[in-house]
């Protein structure tokens, strides 16, 4: 997934002569974490927080009385970062994720070439990565431990597949072990015990957690998941059998 695909498109932005309290206006009105400021021939030549304009407000040292005098003297370019981190439009997703991370800032704006295309921000890329990992859907959501050179995630996939499941999403990452990857599956349309039959049993994974979502948006909805206490297979190489109820 890049950028480009979950960024706010035509994103509000300023020239570095607005003045502070529109810039204010506009940041709280719609409730935006930077304003891009571009210059007369479209140029992205900085960008400004809500932060950025406090910290430049003379309220601390001249009292109320004199500041919206003050204020409308003043102009986004006294208070703007001009030195602006951003993505390109195909950046891919993870790495502007990386990017705000790296540098704790709450939204990076996205350039098409030498002009501004969007902006996105850590709100969008966290409900990407919650669309990606299948939240909010029902379905059977597990988490396995395999390794990486066994080739166990393709016999996973055909093994949901045979069993009649749907795959709905899958992350993997990096555990302790360099030579063990995690899996986190969520899958709809299968038998859970059918499943950790095939995963345990079957292909030899060891499973760390499980839990179902029953009910989409709804307090409660998921059940807590059940951890390896559970599973007697704690080596990813042994196929111990499940002892499954009669259908």
């Amino acid at each position: 997934m890049q950028v480009h695909e979950c960024m706010m498109i035509n994103p509000i932005t300023v020239s570095p002569k607005t003045k502070y309290a529109e810039a204010i206006r506009l940041l709280r009105l719609k409730k935006l974490a930077a304003l891009p400021v571009v210059g007369k021939e479209g140029q992205l030549v900085g960008i400004v927080t809500e932060k950025d304009l406090l910290d430049i407000s003379p309220v601390a040292v001249l009292g109320a009385h004199t500041i919206s005098h003050l204020l409308s003297a003043i102009a986004v370019e006294e208070a703007m970062t001009r030195q602006v981190i951003t993505v390109q439009e195909d950046y891919p997703l993870e790495e502007a994720a990386r990017m705000l991370i790296d540098n704790k800032i709450g939204s990076l704006p996205v350039m098409r070439g030498d002009q501004l295309a969007g902006m996105i921000t850590g709100s969008d890329i966290f409900r990407a990565m919650t669309a990606a990992l299948g939240g909010g859907l029902e379905g059977l959501r597990i988490t396995i431990r395999l390794m990486e050179d066994k080739g166990e995630i393709g016999a996973v996939t055909d093994g949901i597949i045979q069993l009649g499941g749907k795959l709905v999403s899958l992350s993997t990452y990096w555990g302790d072990d360099p030579f063990k990857r995690v899996i986190t599956l969520k899958v709809q349309g299968i038998n859970r015990e059918e499943l950790l039959m095939l995963l345990e049993w079957t292909i030899g994974v060891q499973v760390i957690d499980f839990c179902e979502s029953r009910v989409e948006s709804q307090p409660g909805a998921t059940l807590p998941a059940t951890n390896t206490e559970v599973f007697p297979n704690q080596n990813p190489d042994a196929k111990i059998p499940w002892l499954l109820d009669s259908k």
